[in-house]
């Protein structure tokens, strides 16, 4: 194996990746080193390409990105138990640590410390990456590269989605971004009665009915009050998944759900927004922050469905040898793309 390795990088604190040579990870005792064959690219891989306030606060120049992943490891560090060679596997991107009260009490998750692969270390948009053995995810023979490089944003929609009893419930996701039709999915799969999901952009809203049985609503158009009307609701949606990040979306969803719903948000809004706390708090709202995934349970969940008939596959609409890219990016921009997978398996050609 050559000690250097194809990569994309933030090589410069401008829009962009460039593609470099950098050298191969040298793994510690607790590492291993895998091997990239498909990578998904995610909003936060967007942020970075367009360099705005919050990348250009939080990503270190020169940065490889990307977190969204799956391959197969091949070499091991001398402490590694219970992980060998040639394994195909994905991970957990979010790097914890072990001293926190938080990551003691088996909350990894909610570690302080966090840090991402591909924000603040070096990333798995490169032919090999670094990984504490802890975060590896072996992969079932069940579930391909092509979902394996998707689990990221799936376990998103994942914690987002069970953060809640869905069993008969109405659900309102607002959102029809990759991680938004998912958990439509999700909440189909595990049991939901009407799961309706709102967006104004037509083309997510026909890539939501082809990936979930949901109800779409362009909200530009339609009043959810009518659709409530129309499903035979009587009151308004019991759970609802907040994907946005959008103020008004926010609001609809308030004014929406029953006396004592429940909202789990996963949407991160561009900045401080003005909110209802009066109409939240006589209504008895319960709101979630939901970040990430759980670790690990969010992905035995995961994969345990998508092993028990969940189907995801169709929300990724494009597919590209990483020596193409820019036109994956151009892509994700368009605003008319599900998720974008780049692959690496020729990436030495």
């Amino acid at each position: 194996m050559s000690n250097m390795m194809a990569a994309l990088e933030k090589s410069r604190p401008e829009p962009g990746l460039w593609r470099v040579e950098a050298p191969v990870p040298e793994i510690g005792p607790d590492d291993v080193l895998i091997r990239i064959n498909k990578t998904g690219i995610c909003g936060t891989d967007i942020h970075i390409w367009n360099w705005d306030d919050w990348a250009a606060h939080t990503v270190p120049v020169p940065m490889i990105t990307g977190h969204e992943f799956a391959g197969e490891i091949v070499e091991l560090g001398r402490h590694v138990t219970g992980l060998t060679i040639g394994q195909r596997c994905s991970g957990e991107g979010h790097l914890i640590g072990h001293e926190s009260r938080q990551s003691r009490a088996g909350k990894f998750h909610l570690d302080p410390g966090t840090r991402g692969i591909g924000v603040n270390e070096q990333g798995a948009f490169a032919e090999y990456l670094r990984l504490p053995a802890f975060n590896v995810v072996p992969l079932p023979d069940a579930i391909d590269d092509e979902i394996g490089a998707i689990l990221d944003p799936l376990g998103n929609a994942v914690h987002t989605a069970l953060s809640f009893d869905l069993i008969g419930e109405d659900v309102l996701i607002t959102g029809a971004g990759p991680i938004g039709i998912m958990a439509a999915a999700v909440a189909r799969h595990v049991g939901a009665r009407h799961v309706v999901i709102t967006d104004i952009n037509p083309d997510r809203l026909a890539l939501a009915t082809r990936v979930a049985n949901c109800v779409p609503v362009n909200v530009a158009e339609e009043q959810l009050e009518d659709v409530i009307a129309r499903l035979g609701m009587k009151q308004g949606f019991d759970v609802g998944l907040e994907m946005s990040g959008n103020q008004a979306a926010l609001d609809q969803m308030v004014e929406a759900l029953v006396m004592g719903g429940r909202i789990a948000l996963l949407g991160i809004p561009p900045g401080k927004s003005p909110v209802d706390w009066l109409r939240i708090v006589f209504k008895a709202i319960t709101i979630k922050g939901v970040y990430g995934r759980e670790i690990f349970e969010t992905w035995y969940k995961m994969i345990a469905m998508l092993e028990n008939g969940l189907d995801v596959r169709p929300v990724i609409t494009h597919r590209f040898p990483v020596s193409d890219f820019r036109e994956g990016f151009e892509a994700m921009l368009s605003g008319r793309s599900g998720k974008v997978v780049l692959d690496w398996t020729g990436s030495s050609d």
